[in-house]
């Protein structure tokens, strides 16, 4: 059967939102760069010859709306490529990876892009004007329920406001609490995880890892953003400690043990093992598997779960076979839970740090732990990594990659 395999990757830096270094961005012109810069490692691929343009974003609204992978593609002056835009929130990127290579193993195409972008700072710019006021993703981010963050203006409010049904896009920090609840996660546990993520963040980036892993972004005034805003030097368990709950008043999730809002954008290039031979190329990866899954909403942080376990299944493997395992960042709540249910060595988890220190803007992320994920398996020499995520809503998602 013909084989997927990734042959290149580019992700930006990623900005903190509203106050970071991509705030003036664009979302179609950050992702336009990305897509580029991905190809441009494959200089024997004829852009002609991609199949498909597909690229996810977590809130296809405002500078993030209408077919905006078509959008990209016209940009970069591939009239000839389609395009698709694709929302699975925080896995976005990740499915339209999935829908790439299951195009590949079907038989109908050879080369596609998968990419992801999300800019946070953006929300509400544009002609088809989605203000972060009203708007209920944002507003489940950053904490404000929905009802709240409608009341103001009453237009593009949750549509469960009626309270017809229960409303799958709950806070994600109160989501958090739930998870942290059920499963026995304390405070100190979680600042624990945050401090580890932020500080092996901080390794990472004096190797040099980071470096590798980003590709820099020229901005309009000549700026070099080279480096991810998020991480901070020096963190420890002591300082996060002293920071109060954010989403309840006796709650355990703060600011410093969830990831940030953010900017930034992702692209992977995806074709089959004809390609690889035609052209010669070396590939990054093998794509093995996937897998998704779904649950209550209101402990979507666990999503990773059954998502790796199937993906796991497809594959043949068990967890003892990863050598490398990243789980996105939502929260720790949710990520200490999820890495012991799966069996996960800690020591093979999130090893350069993940998104509490380097960020998660939503449509991005997939592909940017894609990246991440690769880059680490050539550092360490390992050969099969998984990469899972919850997603808002109440699923999870899984891809397990195979170094070659």
């Amino acid at each position: 059967m013909t084989e997927a395999y990734i042959v290149a990757t580019a992700r930006s830096p990623i900005g903190r939102a509203r106050k970071g270094s991509l705030v003036d961005v664009r979302p179609d012109d950050l992702a336009a760069r990305m897509v580029g810069a991905a190809l441009d490692k494959v200089p024997g691929l004829d852009p002609g010859r991609i199949d498909d343009l597909l690229l996810g974003t977590g809130q296809p609204a405002g500078e993030q709306g209408f077919n905006l992978a078509r959008i990209v593609a016209v940009l970069i002056g591939w009239d000839a490529v389609p395009g698709a835009t694709v929302n699975r929130y925080c896995s976005s990127s990740l499915q339209t990876t999935r829908m790439a290579f299951h195009a590949i193993k079907a038989g109908e195409g050879d080369v596609f892009v998968s990419a992801g972008v999300e800019a946070v700072s953006r929300y509400g710019a544009g002609a088809s004007d989605v203000p972060d006021a009203v708007n209920p993703v944002f507003a489940a981010a950053v904490g404000r329920t929905a009802a709240r963050s409608a009341a103001g203006a009453g237009v593009w409010a949750d549509p469960r406001l009626d309270g017809a049904l229960p409303d799958p896009y709950i806070a994600m920090g109160q989501t958090a609490e739930n998870v942290a609840q059920l499963r026995g996660v304390s405070r100190e546990e979680q600042d624990a995880f945050a401090a580890r993520s932020q500080q092996r963040a901080e390794a990472a980036i004096a190797s040099g890892f980071w470096a590798g892993d980003i590709t820099p972004v020229t901005l309009d005034d000549g700026t070099v953003v080279a480096a991810d805003d998020g991480p901070r030097p020096g963190v420890t368990v002591e300082a996060l400690a002293g920071l109060d709950p954010v989403f309840r008043p006796d709650g355990t999730v703060t600011a410093g043990n969830c990831c940030p809002l953010n900017d930034g954008a992702a692209a992977v290039v995806v074709v089959s093992d004809r390609v690889v031979d035609e052209l010669g190329l070396q590939p990054l990866a093998r794509i093995v598997s996937t897998g998704v899954s779904g649950l209550s909403p209101e402990v979507m942080g666990l999503g990773p779960v059954e998502a790796s376990r199937r993906a796991l299944a497809v594959a043949g493997l068990s967890i003892d076979d990863i050598d490398l395992v990243e789980i996105n960042e939502a929260f720790a709540a949710q990520v200490i839970p999820s890495a012991r249910e799966l069996g996960v060595d800690p020591e093979c988890l999130n090893v350069h740090g993940g998104a509490i220190a380097v960020g998660h803007p939503f449509g991005m992320t997939g592909a940017r732990i894609t990246s991440t994920l690769i880059n680490g398996l050539a550092v360490t020499g390992g050969r099969y990594g998984l990469e899972t995520m919850c997603v808002g809503g109440g699923q999870g998602m899984a891809m397990v990659l195979e170094r070659v």
